[in-house]
């Protein structure tokens, strides 16, 4: 890690590495007072310690540590969220240990349960995600039993009072039915353990089938099962902004 500030590279050359745009469109960036570093407005020749900086252009945080990763992972069902499993059974760590960075889930999925995961060695981020005052929302798409009867949007709105406390759906809506089954989507901020499966049981539509689709800014997408990919450079400054005090 660098020590002196004449050996710390340029803030347009961080900013073109991290994917900001080409080193010109950078320096353009400086120049119309677009990009802060650590609290003040960057100028030309300005240089900076990469692993260090908070970075922002556009109010966005921007990261330029190389060593951070950020990965969206598509949990299969049957594998427990955790980096290990002293039962031997399939982990998320058997589908990420080719990489060279050690990573962790932000939050879980049920074994039962699938879709999206976000791993990540960012700890500060990670805490910050999984810490229910900030609220960050999170999509699930649910098979369920039973006929949708008007009304239950506004139920689960509202609130059902469950044996924890109270829990509220952000948002509700029926994508498709059948004679017997409902597919619904169910948007909530909680991160109480199975508390969908528990909202939905409590208003009589057992869930059959969980997945989740959406953190925040960050959507499932058409990952295949039991694949991970990078999070782009706005999906990660969207994560951020979701977490911002």
């Amino acid at each position: 890690m660098p020590t002196d500030n004449t050996d710390l590279p340029r803030l347009q050359k961080v900013l073109a590495g991290a994917g900001v745009g080409s080193r010109r469109v950078c320096e353009d960036l400086i120049a119309a007072g677009r990009v802060n570093v650590n609290g003040k407005r960057a100028q030309l020749g300005d240089k900076v310690d990469p692993e260090t900086a908070e970075i922002y252009v556009d109010g966005d945080r921007v990261v330029t540590d190389a060593n951070l990763v950020y990965l969206a992972f598509n949990k299969p069902r049957g594998v427990v969220s955790t980096m290990s499993d002293e039962k031997g059974r399939q982990s998320v760590a058997d589908f990420v240990e080719r990489l060279p960075q050690r990573v962790y889930h932000v939050g879980r999925l049920d074994a039962d349960s699938e879709g999206l995961l976000l791993l990540t060695n960012d700890g500060d981020l990670a805490n910050r995600l999984m810490h229910p005052s900030y609220g960050v929302s999170k999509t699930y798409l649910a098979e369920v039993s039973g006929t949708i009867p008007r009304g239950l949007r506004k139920r689960l709105v509202q609130g059902v009072e469950l044996e924890d406390g109270p829990a509220h759906a952000d948002d509700f809506r029926v994508v498709d039915t059948t004679p017997r089954t409902a597919l619904v989507e169910i948007v909530l901020h909680e991160g109480r353990k199975h508390i969908v499966r528990r909202m939905l049981d409590e208003v009589g539509h057992p869930v059959s089938r969980l997945v989740r689709t959406a953190i925040g800014p960050v959507k499932l997408g058409d990952l295949r099962v039991g694949r991970w990919r990078r999070l782009t450079a706005s999906e990660i400054a969207g994560l951020f902004r979701a977490v911002e005090s």
